[in-house]
């Protein structure tokens, strides 16, 4: 990509930091070698003009966030988002809070089994998030959308969707996830992520080249989504530093990608509003 990025967003609202020396999880699907610290991190958004982040929990390291809070601490032009087990407490989810901790992400992809959200332990766990005012981070495949929002919206709950939903590569946009997910956003309390659209499907990791069906998919969900929900309702987030991809992106990429999706100057900025509003008023 040649094109000058012209207006970087005020808010990278997906990321990842980590140290090669954290645990990972049984379910771990690789295991990063090198550290990608909150330093880093920090250092591409400066040189990029992006001013604020927001930390997602990554799978990998299943419900270890110990060094992510800690730079929460540390951060203020940081927040995050928590893996937690759903019977965590309440005050230990209100000093989450005060640390820097916006939301839980509900890593339910790549499961042969999806939890029971309308059972008690979820019950409790999402009365909590919406008293705390946080948000659902969701990370779904979108074919099972149909199956789990329901729940989500009935708890009350604030949505976040990552990864443009994750829409079905064969089915599409028309496919009944993708439709259950304009539903949920037009209920009023849903938000989509347009992020790493290289990871809509599975054949770009590790060549060093994204699969363009895959960054076709994207292009096409971003339309779709600027037509029938607006950026209001619409996120951006870099999944810098692009784990299992590192070969295949850069920072100024994933910016880039932002421009294609979102040719508007006015629409990127009303992203970067609703972003400042959701992770950080």
């Amino acid at each position: 990509m040649s094109a000058e990025i012209i207006d970087p967003p005020v808010v990278d609202a997906h990321a990842h930091i980590f140290t090669p020396d954290m645990p990972t999880a049984d379910s771990a699907w690789m295991k990063p070698d090198y550290a990608f610290t909150a330093e880093d991190y920090l250092r591409v958004l400066d040189a990029h003009g992006v001013h604020f982040g927001v930390i997602a929990g990554i799978s990998i390291y299943g419900s270890y966030n110990d060094y992510m809070i800690g730079q929460l601490r540390r951060q203020p032009r940081l927040r995050g988002t928590v893996n937690i087990d759903p019977a965590t407490d309440r005050y230990t989810l209100e000093r989450m809070k005060a640390d820097g901790v916006v939301g839980v992400r509900l890593q339910l992809s790549r499961r042969k089994e999806l939890p029971d959200l309308g059972g008690e332990v979820y019950r409790l766990l999402l009365r909590r998030v919406r008293d705390l005012n946080w948000h659902v981070h969701l990370a779904l495949e979108g074919q099972l959308l149909p199956a789990v929002l329901p729940a989500l919206e009935a708890s009350g709950v604030r949505i976040v969707l990552d990864h443009f939903g994750h829409p079905d590569p064969k089915q599409g946009l028309a496919s009944e996830g993708f439709q259950a997910l304009l539903r949920s956003v037009d209920a009023g309390r849903t938000w989509v992520k347009l992020s790493a659209g290289f990871r809509l499907t599975w054949q770009s990791q590790g060549t060093g080249t994204p699969d363009p069906q895959a960054m076709s998919l994207a292009q096409q969900t971003a339309e779709r989504l600027l037509q029938a929900a607006g950026p209001e309702r619409l996120l951006w987030g870099s999944d810098c530093p692009f784990v299992g991809h590192e070969s295949s992106l850069t920072y100024r990429d994933a910016l880039l990608c932002l421009q294609q999706w979102v040719p508007s100057p006015q629409a990127r900025r009303k992203i970067s509003d609703t972003a400042l509003k959701l992770y950080f008023s």
